[in-house]
């Protein structure tokens, strides 16, 4: 390991020689000459967490981020001492701590180096505010990768790259700017076939420097706070991330209409443009389940207000919308009007609810309503009466769900576009400044809302969006990239986007489709509506300031392929629900880049396009005009063109034809894709059958349908369906094998099996281990049958 004998080097700070060791139970503590105490706490055999203190003080042990219902446990702990470093193993990892620096080094059982500190812990005093500048600086290996950090708007690759983490409002953001909308300071480095992750957790403004400044350095610092960081191995990145999901959550499911396409748009009002908009939908037959108010409903922009001028009823306009399939969205803003008539106002100032500056004034701001005052929910007696405000909203008026946008803070007319950094917050009971709890006061508000909203919409789900967010918001809500703008580039922005933030755990996000900003033409506006139906949120949104921005809005040719692809996602949706639950219990992510999908193909490593939805659909966009086709990789595996059923060998590029109305679609080999009826909205027709796609392999492959009452929480208590298919191809024969989980009986009691790619024709069918006459099973074209749901085996033979 690197030695160091210089305690202080261009204004920074270094641990010297450890003079003390403890352990208690599962936490180690070095403690060294100088002060710095370092506590490796082992929660897992591939899950280690990293302290350090300085003057041999540890700051209170407090984070937003951490899912208490978080996974942990360990089979394996020694500790070995010898003349020049402590050794420590788990059942999957070494650990080597460095007598004389206090430097780390992480290998595998193997002996492979993972992980290994270069200059290590070492801090900087902040005169200016007290504390720490906290830093640490890591040896990269070379051919070494990096990913994650949630949304930034660059490669996939963050090799050579140095981001920020401080959420912004960044409105008609530009590629490579940074810092967004959102603080994830988590990445996974990839080298030699081996990942492993490394999550950050720390609420000050925190920065990464992934071997820009110094080429085979990774740093992170903050500007505050402990040097506190998670070390998560593989060696698979599937591991990793699932492991940082575990750690900081998931979301529970969310009723199945979340899942559907969506409209909005700056602003919907008055009552009668909202009904022409949801007539136009349902006249055009475009599926839609949910209408966006933005806010212009509000009266004066007072949040929990109605101007009744233009919405003279809501609850009645709800309750017509929702006759008709909407569902009705609204927005809310942290920024609260000084208004002495206004009763929200009132109620936070008279129980001392709002943040103060540093010498005790309120803090002021200005957004929508004009001067504002902000309530503090990082203080926990605010977030209880910030979740209570919605029960007229949700109980009485029937609104279904809550959108949180400006809350980064976002703050107009003042250079830093936020909150004071001398803002004070209660920090649920750990006071600070700004500095601190600027990264998480978008997650607390939105927290907030998603308790009042789940407790108000019960015994339905509940559905809240979020614009700022810091890791782990992903518990309360779903989310969207921010102000884009209808450009190509945008486009490229918004897939890249979505792949990183599902590699970060927060898989439930979409971008605006067609761009916030400006105006898209037709063919941008397809290609996006093609791209947004692959994302786990699905909603078009724009400023409206451009002209309008709804599916019929580009002619009648653009109006029909957009239906086409509308209609698509719905189909998909017991696909895409099934996705999601196992988003939720096996932390899988919904997208999973190609790097994901194969990190021991380099090729992956650096592909930005092409994506995986769910575990068995490759998809990749269309990001150029006047397109016709494109290149594309098809990562390994067999796959099918999803238009021509032709199939295609994987592990090579390939040009792949896509006119307007189609989008380059593969269909992994094996796979088994449930389909609904299209539907104009979630719910409207009884699902009579449910078809599945089935897709020939040479060999074997799991595919699993989840199914429940699509709201509600009958399934915590059982009443689900989970089918779990295994398919066996063999040259001349191909079965299906059904096994059940769960209560929940389904509406259909038949399934048609649509199947593509056999290599033989059908000549006996045999169910549950008895053989079915052909005639009574197979519907037109040979390859279509119908069976009874509750079949346990299918065995198809033929011959060639």
């Amino acid at each position: 390991m690197i030695t160091n004998t210089e305690l202080e080097y261009k204004g920074n700070l270094y641990p010297n020689h450890i003079v003390e060791f403890t352990q208690d139970t599962d936490k180690l503590y070095f403690t060294t000459e100088n002060g710095v105490v370092l506590q490796i706490t082992i929660l897992r055999g591939s899950l280690v967490r990293f302290r350090y203190a300085t003057n041999y003080n540890f700051e209170p042990d407090f984070s937003y981020a951490i899912d208490p219902d978080s996974t942990m446990g360990y089979s394996k702990l020694d500790v070995v001492e010898n003349n020049s470093e402590y050794i420590i193993s788990t059942a999957r990892l070494s650990i080597l701590v460095d007598k004389k620096t206090l430097r780390t080094q992480i290998s595998d059982i193997e002996g492979n180096i993972i992980n290994e500190d270069e200059l290590g812990f070492h801090w900087e005093e902040n005169y200016e505010y007290g504390g720490n500048t906290v830093k640490m600086s890591k040896i990269s290996q070379i051919g070494e990768s990096f990913f994650g950090m949630g949304d930034k708007a660059m490669h996939s690759n963050l090799k050579g790259k140095k981001v920020e983490n401080w959420v912004t409002d960044q409105f008609a953001f530009a590629k490579e700017q940074d810092p967004l909308y959102k603080a994830i300071p988590f990445y996974i480095g990839l080298n030699k076939g081996k990942a492993y992750g490394i999550f950050f957790d720390n609420s000050f403004k925190t920065s990464f420097d992934f071997s820009q400044e110094r080429r085979n350095i990774t740093s992170f610092w903050a500007d505050g706070g402990e040097l506190n960081y998670y070390f998560i191995f593989g060696p698979d990145m599937s591991r990793v991330v699932s492991s940082y999901s575990n750690l900081t959550g998931t979301p529970e499911l969310p009723p199945m209409w979340a899942l559907g396409f969506h409209q909005s748009k700056w602003s919907y009002y008055p009552e009668s443009n909202v009904k022409e908009v949801a007539s136009e939908f349902r006249n055009r037959k475009i599926p839609c389940d949910a209408i966006y108010l933005d806010i212009d409903y509000m009266d004066g922009f007072r949040c929990f207000t109605w101007d009744k001028n233009h919405f003279p009823d809501p609850k009645r306009m709800i309750q017509e919308l929702e006759q008709d399939g909407f569902k009705t969205v609204i927005m809310i803003d942290p920024g609260i009007k000084v208004d002495r008539d206004y009763w929200v106002y009132n109620e936070a100032l008279e129980n001392d609810y709002f943040c103060k500056r540093g010498d005790g004034p309120l803090m002021h701001g200005k957004v929508w309503p004009g001067e504002c005052n902000f309530p503090d929910f990082t203080n926990p007696a605010v977030r209880e009466w910030w979740a209570e405000l919605y029960k007229e909203f949700m109980s009485e008026l029937g609104v279904h769900a809550v959108w949180n946008d400006m809350n980064e803070p976002a703050v107009m007319e003042v250079p830093t576009k936020t909150a004071p950094l001398d803002t004070r917050h209660n920090y649920d009971g750990y006071p600070c400044t700004h500095r601190k709890a600027h990264n998480v006061y978008g997650m607390q508000m939105v927290r907030a809302t998603y308790e009042g909203v789940k407790k108000y919409v019960y015994p339905k789900r509940p559905f809240v969006i979020t614009r700022a967010a810091f890791a782990g918001t992903q518990r309360y809500a779903s989310t969207w990239t921010g102000d884009n703008v209808a450009t190509w580039e945008h486009l490229w922005i918004a897939n890249v986007q979505m792949q990183r933030m599902c590699l970060s755990g927060y898989s439930f996000v979409g971008s605006d489709i067609g761009g916030f900003a400006e105006q898209p033409d037709g063919e941008l506006f397809v290609r996006w509506i093609q791209l947004g139906i692959f994302h786990p949120f699905c909603r078009v949104h724009s400023s409206g300031d451009h002209g309008d921005q709804e599916p019929w809005s580009f002619g009648v040719e653009i109006t029909d392929i957009v239906r086409k692809f509308i209609e698509l996602r719905y189909q998909l949706l017991p696909y895409l629900y099934t996705m999601f639950y196992k988003y939720t219990k096996e932390n899988r992510p919904m997208i999973q880049s190609l790097v994901y999908y194969d990190q021991e193909d380099t090729q992956t490593h650096f592909r930005t396009d092409e994506f995986i939805f769910g575990e068995k659909i490759l998809v990749c966009p269309i990001q150029e005009p006047n397109a016709q086709g494109r290149r594309m990789y098809i990562p390994k595996g067999e796959w099918y063109d999803f238009w021509t059923h032709e199939s295609v060998i994987g592990g090579k590029e390939k040009w792949v034809a896509a006119g307007l109305d189609k989008l380059p679609i593969f269909i992994k080999a094996g796979a088994i894709i449930p389909k609904y009826p299209i539907q104009q909205y979630v719910g409207e027709k009884k699902i009579e059958e449910l078809l599945l796609e089935v897709y020939y392999k040479m060999g074997v492959e799991a595919s699993e349908v989840y199914e429940d009452a699509n709201n509600g929480y009958d399934y915590k208590k059982g009443r689900y369906a989970l089918s779990n298919y295994k398919l066996t191809g063999k040259e001349n024969s191909l079965t299906i094998q059904l096994f059940k989980d769960g209560s929940f009986e389904t509406e259909y009691e038949t399934i048609k099996l649509n199947l593509h790619g056999l290599p033989f024709q059908i000549e006996s069918v045999m169910v549950d281990n008895e053989e079915i006459e052909l005639e009574s099973l197979i519907l037109s074209g040979g390859n279509i049958l119908r069976i009874d749901k509750n079949f346990t085996s299918l065995h198809l033979s033929g011959k060639e």
